[in-house]
């Protein structure tokens, strides 16, 4: 099953996202990806192909930002969670996903679980991989950094930061094959580094998790939780106060995965994955 590369332009953003079709006809609700930092959609291309095989049609868009969509200047685009938030909901507008599927992962993946919050009704079903969840979580200092003056401009001048955040977070080496495809951006144009400083200057965790905590413990929606134990930076503990919180929340561990399970341990996440989604149609 091939991955469609496409670009759709909403408003004035012009958002690239990755997309895997399945074969003929599906009344299957679509799924749609969001990546965190330092990552793009390329993290979910192990998991978008056995989705399609599954009659899903799974879409994972690159951040305003990130990857291959477009590196604004910050008066173009504010790089807050409420500029993503009010972004995400026009492309799922413009993407006519009038239901889905939710998977999100990481630090900037958490704008996903505020959109979520803000707009139940089209959350058919939440899967969180390794996401912050509660004011306990710090960004880390592979990220933080990133958004100190001057010092984050040095450093996203190397794009070897991108092989050392995503290696020192998976606590796994990342093939050669895939850092080429997470340095491109920072190869290509400083403008790169110049988002990714404004999005984790502008991340504001600490309020992000506030609504986050707070707006969950009202949440209804089966929520599948999928947590790598060995995180160097997310406790698992948020995951399980998560799981102990929701009505239709459940825990899956992977105990030798960290932060980016997607990157090694795909395989144990589609086959959890597919039997949650499957779950309302048995």
């Amino acid at each position: 099953m091939s991955i469609e590369k496409k670009n759709i332009t909403v408003g004035s953003l012009e958002w690239f996202y990755r997309e895997a079709k399945p074969d003929g006809e599906t009344d299957k609700l679509p799924v749609l990806l969001l990546h965190g930092l330092p990552s793009q959609s390329h993290g979910w291309t192990a998991i978008m192909p056995e989705l399609a095989d599954a009659g899903y049609r799974a879409i994972a868009p690159d951040w305003i930002g990130c990857g291959l969509s477009p590196k604004l200047d910050k008066r173009d685009f504010r790089y807050t969670p409420e500029a993503f938030i009010k972004a995400l909901s026009e492309l799922i507008n413009s993407l006519q996903l009038e239901r889905f599927y939710l998977v999100v992962q990481g630090f900037l993946g958490s704008v996903g679980l505020q959109y979520a919050l803000i707009n139940p009704e089209k959350i058919e079903r939440l899967t969180i991989l390794n996401t912050p969840l509660s004011t306990t979580a710090k960004l880390p200092w592979q990220i933080k950094q990133l958004g100190i003056p001057f010092v984050g401009d040095m450093l996203t001048q190397d794009p070897l930061f991108v092989d050392r955040a995503l290696e020192k977070g998976s606590r796994l080496v990342v093939s050669d094959e895939d850092l080429d495809i997470y340095r491109s951006p920072y190869l290509k144009s400083s403008a790169a580094g110049r988002a990714i400083l404004a999005i984790v200057q502008n991340l504001d965790l600490k309020k992000s998790m506030a609504e986050i905590e707070s707006g969950f413990k009202g949440w209804q929606q089966p929520t599948l939780i999928i947590w790598g134990a060995k995180d160097p930076w997310l406790d698992i503990s948020q995951a399980v106060n998560l799981a102990n919180g929701c009505a239709n929340a459940r825990l899956f561990k992977l105990e030798e995965a960290a932060h980016y399970p997607q990157e090694h341990w795909s395989a144990d996440i589609i086959d959890e994955l597919l039997l949650f989604l499957r779950q309302k149609e048995v």
